[in-house]
């Protein structure tokens, strides 16, 4: 009677784990699209209330909001021009849209240093040892430098992942976009439908498009609208993207041409990536297989020979 409840029990589980494998990525889907819902409707939300207000155009807004955050950390702003644009610039990249990250990154680069250095300190004074003063002076220095470069560190790895993932599904949103473009459908209604579509695929990008087709839609210059996607992207593949649009749009050229020529170029881009990620494989591979693989097939082969030679037979 144990046996057949514990298979019970054991058949429950597995059923429940079988659902909710199934399930999780219909939940997940959801739980995308009404984030990026929530995205782009804030986003137009403020577009809108910026254009009441008066406002010429949204980045000039964004500027403000990131002087001003920067004014209020260092009470001078004239101190923080370009530099407070490019810090501004690398959190729109990073995915943070909060005018003030730039103050609390700021404030991560001070503290960090302070308190790390302060912790190094009060573990050499508990702990008896026989560091020298030089020995203390370099760690508690090392740390510093830690915690000076940290956040610096995990906003570019943030900003490159991001950058990856839109350079990798680009060119087929850039498909999609172009069919539409080509059956009539406007540029503005295209990039919002297919950001809808892409949001299952690539959560970045479709925010990113999603942004880009509100500023179009509430905006009355296409271009700076344009100018500020290939900004806060930062990728290649949305810098070509905008330039071929902004050129488009003021040359009178097609659109769907350089929609064509953009999506070949990034899928070729994209080709040579992968060749080249192929091609550096196998040195990538030679210190882990001298390390594991060939200590234990030097084992296989002459293991049997060494024994018979020591014990005969």
């Amino acid at each position: 009677m144990q046996d057949e409840q514990l298979i019970v029990i054991i058949s429950a589980v597995a059923a429940a784990a079988s659902f909710a494998a199934f399930a999780l990525p219909f939940l997940n889907k959801s739980e995308k699209k009404q984030h990026y819902r929530d995205v782009i409707s804030k986003k137009r939300k403020d577009l809108f209330n910026a254009a009441k207000d008066g406002t010429a155009n949204a980045n000039t807004n964004h500027a403000n909001k990131t002087k001003e955050s920067l004014a209020m950390f260092f009470k001078i702003q004239k101190m923080f021009g370009k530099f407070g644009e490019k810090l501004r610039d690398q959190m729109l990249q990073a995915g943070i849209r909060d005018p003030k990250a730039p103050m609390y990154f700021l404030l991560g680069r001070i503290i960090l240093p302070i308190f790390l250095a302060g912790y190094g300190l009060l573990m050499f004074n508990k702990i008896e040892n026989e560091f020298e003063s030089t020995q203390i002076l370099a760690i508690i220095l090392a740390l510093a430098a830690a915690g000076f470069f940290l956040p610096s560190i995990l906003v570019k790895n943030h900003i490159q992942k991001r950058q990856i993932e839109i350079n990798l599904n680009f060119p087929d949103a850039l498909d999609m976009l172009l069919i539409c473009v080509q059956g009539g459908i406007g540029l503005e209604q295209a990039i919002d439908r297919i950001a809808e579509e892409v949001t299952e695929l690539s959560e970045t990008l479709a925010e990113e498009l999603g942004i880009l087709s509100a500023e179009m839609g509430l905006l009355n210059d296409r271009r700076t609208a344009l100018q500020d996607f290939a900004r806060r992207v930062g990728s290649g593949a949305a810098k070509s993207f905008a330039t071929a649009m902004i050129q488009a749009d003021q040359y009178g050229t097609s659109v769907t041409n350089a929609m064509n020529i953009i999506s070949e170029d990034l899928r070729d881009q994209r080709m040579q990536e992968a060749e080249r990620k192929a091609a550096s494989l196998p040195p990538k591979l030679t210190v882990p297989m001298i390390v594991f693989f060939l200590p234990g097939l030097f084992y296989i082969i002459l293991g049997p020979l060494y024994l018979k030679f020591k014990y005969g037979g």
